[in-house]
């Protein structure tokens, strides 16, 4: 049993932020549903964009492999009134809503939070949008990099000389979805406190428990991010600025090229680690200097210490870098490339990268589960699914028969893919 066994999610999102939460959820054990758009009536289109996001195998992209592994497609075409009462009956026994439409979307085609609360009030709806569900700027479109960029992370990002760089994944929809699950995890604690899961009935001692919304932008997720940045810019009137590889304040804690053109992370910022660095790169005079004992005193001559060494590892190629400061334990590391973890001891020993299948038998390597739990792990029981897949099981597990399941597919409320679009694969250990 995975730790959220038996919490059922359903999933009214597309691309990054949303649908990564509810894959949060989904590999910890919770049955999620996932809505996607049907392919239009030639067959073209339809799904998460996300579907062709990057490098493909065979149509889909292999982003979706772990960004809807252990999910469930449903295909609805939310702006038919039948697929939206068969999200609404979705939603009726549903446990968490994760969406990330534009404000107001979803309240025109009734499927809001308002709305779902009605008829299900212990429902937990995550929210996820470039700006909240307030302000000014909510009906704007606000993508991750957009939250980036107002939460102060792109500003701090690259060298001082150079415009802002963006960090190489997308971090900002990412940092919105965990605080999506962590809000959603408080809001289940609350709602279980209060009466629990709504089972249906309405009357005396059958009182659900409190449902709420968690709202969250993601310029405020990021922003929640930045550390010190509110009060030093109050307090000191500081603006922390672009360092390229350093920590600002905190020396020593660098970016350093080896005689290979290797390039190392050194972080001696604490008082004892900065004393064995200086007498591990032969620098005695550097560890004895009485200025040099705390952090403040080191942050004024952050060049010097920088240079003493760079001038270290210029004359040393990785290997013996990472060796000697390792055996004098300063906290030091290569900056890996995929390559790297893919024969990594560490990455290997933690089962890090897990080996799994395509339908048609080719294999696929994805990233392991975490955090990794003792007693209720999680863990891939599937990779991504076609658009659709499961769209007959979950209408027969809501009522509908066959015939009702056709009608709904020849209005156009539903997609069915043919057998041969099947993707959903189990574990291969």
């Amino acid at each position: 049993m995975s730790a959220l066994t038996g919490l059922k999610v359903l999933e009214l999102g597309t691309l990054i932020a949303g649908p990564f939460a509810a894959r949060i959820f989904g590999e910890f054990g919770a049955d999620v549903i996932k809505v996607e758009t049907p392919h239009g009536p030639d067959g073209t289109g339809g799904g998460d964009p996300i579907r062709s996001w990057r490098h493909l195998h065979e149509g889909n992209s292999l982003w979706w492999t772990v960004q809807a592994r252990n999910k469930q497609s449903i295909a609805l075409n939310l702006k038919h009134p039948e697929a939206r009462e068969i999200a609404r009956k979705l939603a009726l026994d549903a446990d968490v809503v994760v969406e990330n439409y534009r404000p107001g979307v979803l309240e025109k085609w009734g499927l809001g939070f308002e709305q779902l609360r009605a008829i299900n009030p212990a429902l937990i709806m995550v929210r996820l949008s470039g700006y909240g569900q307030t302000g000014p700027m909510k009906d704007q479109p606000g993508f991750g990099a957009i939250g980036e960029s107002m939460g102060g992370l792109r500003y701090v990002s690259g060298h001082p000389d150079r415009p802002p760089l963006r960090v190489g994944i997308s971090i900002g929809d990412s940092i919105a979805a965990l605080h999506g699950v962590i809000g959603a995890m408080m809001a289940l604690r609350h709602r279980d406190a209060t009466g629990g899961r709504w089972n249906g009935v309405q009357g005396e001692g059958c009182q659900a428990g409190q449902g709420q919304m968690v709202d969250v932008a993601l310029y405020e997720a990021v922003f929640n991010m930045m550390e010190s940045l509110v009060p030093e810019y109050d307090v000191a009137g500081v603006v922390r600025e672009r360092t390229g590889g350093a920590l600002p304040g905190i020396v020593p804690s660098n970016t350093y090229t080896t005689r290979d053109g290797q390039n190392i992370v050194i972080a001696g910022n604490g008082d004892a680690i900065f004393h064995r660095l200086m007498l591990a790169i032969g620098r005695d005079d550097l560890a004895s200097d009485p200025d040099l004992v705390r952090n403040d005193g080191r942050a004024r001559r952050v060049a010097e210490i920088d240079g003493a060494i760079q001038q270290w590892c210029d004359g040393r190629g990785i290997e013996e870098a990472l060796n000697t400061l390792k055996a004098a334990d300063v906290p030091v590391g290569k900056i890996y490339s995929v390559a790297d973890m893919f024969s990594d001891p560490q990455f290997l020993a933690r089962r890090m990268i897990e080996q799994h299948h395509f339908a048609d038998g080719s294999p696929v390597k994805l990233p392991a589960v975490v955090p990794k739990l003792s007693e209720t792990p999680g863990g891939t029981r599937w990779i991504g699914p076609s658009l659709g897949e499961h769209t007959e099981e979950v209408l027969k597990s809501l009522g509908y028969d066959s015939a009702a399941i056709d009608k709904l597919a020849q209005t156009g409320a539903i997609g069915i893919p043919a057998p041969k679009e099947t993707t959903h694969v189990s574990h291969t250990p």
